[in-house]
């Protein structure tokens, strides 16, 4: 899955094991915090997403299947350029594949309904023709900025904003470097 398993390495690196903390509304099976169940997160799959996941539990293997399954399959991230493809599927895990994918669609100019099907792949490499690394670079230098911007406006950015940002900026560095340099650190 070309460069899947890097995404997921780094991605996992930044998720880091089991969590919860309660000020987090994804540790809480209803998504809303004080109510539902207080399970957490382990290698960034939530509670609130898989509710039924005994996730202090969870395996890396099982979270593996389940980042290809509702993450890079989704984003149809085989078919996106070297690095492209690793900064969308940490930004879907971190904020959701439909923001992520929505972010990516507005930048190229496809319907923004948060599924990177034909039409949207088909502007990506109209635009920002994957043979052309400073154009695909420029798409990577937005979808930074749009991502900075998105967890700016956060309530919980006072909490976990400079974490954040580090991620953001790592996440960047990484995908900037395997677009350039076909490694994720030189």
């Amino acid at each position: 899955m070309y460069n899947f398993k890097k995404a997921f390495e780094l991605t996992v690196g930044h998720e880091g094991g089991y969590g919860n903390d309660k000020r987090d509304r994804g540790n809480w099976t209803t998504g809303v915090i004080g109510e539902g169940e207080l399970k957490g997160t382990k290698y960034g799959v939530s509670a609130m997403s898989y509710p039924d996941y005994d996730i202090e539990n969870l395996t890396l293997e099982q979270a593996e299947k389940i980042y290809t399954r509702d993450y890079w399959d989704k984003l149809s991230a085989n078919q996106l350029p070297d690095g492209v493809d690793v900064f969308l599927f940490d930004y879907a895990v971190n904020s959701g594949v439909a923001r992520s994918a929505i972010s990516l669609q507005r930048m190229v100019g496809a319907a923004d309904d948060g599924h990177i099907g034909p039409q949207t792949l088909k502007l990506v490499e109209e635009r920002y023709p994957s043979a052309d690394k400073s154009k695909t670079l420029n798409l990577l230098d937005q979808l930074y900025v749009n991502r900075e911007y998105f967890y700016k406006q956060l309530s919980t950015f006072d909490i976990y904003g400079k974490g954040w940002l580090r991620r953001n900026d790592d996440i960047y560095n990484s995908s900037s470097n395997l677009l350039k340099f076909g490694v994720m650190r030189p």
